[in-house]
């Protein structure tokens, strides 16, 4: 099986999907390349799926039944291997299932589909999240896609993000290991703009609970890339200070609070998914002029 996935639309847009935590590499329109390349001298990811938790846990573990389970920052998802259970041109599902290896982290049993399309300017993926288990699925789901800033000319200075609505101007300080503090701190945002500069990225902002569905990266007159939500209501933009990309996130959970040493199910926005059920989000990734 290949290691990688090559998807076209009618105009000429095509994306990239690696095996390998059905990460998208690539996303280009009109030979212009929308996603950040992985350099590694910065940040060797392009725009992982994060999943079953998102941000750091506690000590490095979640825990199920009073039992600890060692959990990676942002999950284990994007570093695994998913199966291609369906494809054509334009679309392709990946799936990841519970197994030997995941149970080590998370004893729970889950089917986690991906699809992803494109389409004329575009790249859309809906997302299910099946428990088949006989016990309650807690989960927390997040895209963490990043750009290259600048992505239409101009100094990085020129850009901005602009929500759907506006925001609140504080967000959550982060501390040690990626837990989130109560402090909060304020950012730039007047309304619905932040504008951008390096010095803002410190650390991750985080808009918890976010009014927005939807948010742009742009520079004014020059080119924007649109990134439309459905059921992600934390959004997050990071980056470091010195690296040429900006990562636009969404996610429906985020880290610990510092302190917190309580079960999986009890974090902080963790979903709860019924035996039986299914879950479903989606992000739908658009440029502009």
């Amino acid at each position: 099986m290949s290691e990688t996935i090559a998807l076209r639309a009618p105009d000429g847009t095509s994306a990239t999907l690696a095996v390998r935590g059905a990460e998208p590499i690539s996303w280009q329109v009109g030979g212009r390349e929308c996603l950040w390349d992985g350099d590694p001298e910065h940040w060797n990811r392009h725009a992982p799926w994060l999943f079953p938790v998102v941000g750091a846990s506690a000590g490095g573990v979640v825990r199920v039944g009073g039992e600890e389970f060692p959990m990676a920052q942002h999950g284990f998802a994007r570093d695994l291997a998913f199966a291609v259970v369906a494809r054509d041109d334009e679309s392709a599902t990946l799936r990841l299932t519970d197994g030997p290896e995941t149970r080590l982290h998370y004893p729970f049993a889950f089917r986690l589909d991906i699809t992803a399309r494109v389409r004329p300017r575009g790249l859309d993926f809906a997302i299910a999240i099946d428990n088949p288990g006989d016990a309650a699925l807690p989960y927390a789901l997040g895209f963490h896609p990043a750009f290259p800033w600048p992505f239409a000319g101009g100094a990085r200075t020129d850009y901005a993000v602009v929500f759907e609505h506006p925001e609140r101007a504080m967000v959550p300080e982060v501390g040690p290991g990626g837990l989130l503090v109560r402090a909060e701190r304020p950012v730039p945002l007047a309304g619905d703009t932040l504008p951008l500069d390096p010095a803002l990225f410190s650390e991750a902002l985080v808009f918890r609970d976010a009014r927005s569905r939807s948010l742009r990266f742009t520079r004014p007159g020059h080119g924007t890339i649109h990134m439309t939500l459905d059921d992600f209501p934390h959004l997050a933009v990071w980056t470091k200070p010195t690296a040429p990309f900006l990562s636009l996130e969404c996610w429906t959970g985020h880290a610990d609070w510092a302190g917190f040493a309580g079960e999986l199910a009890a974090r902080d926005s963790q979903r709860s998914l019924p035996p039986g059920a299914t879950a479903r989000h989606g992000v739908r990734l658009s440029l502009g002029d």
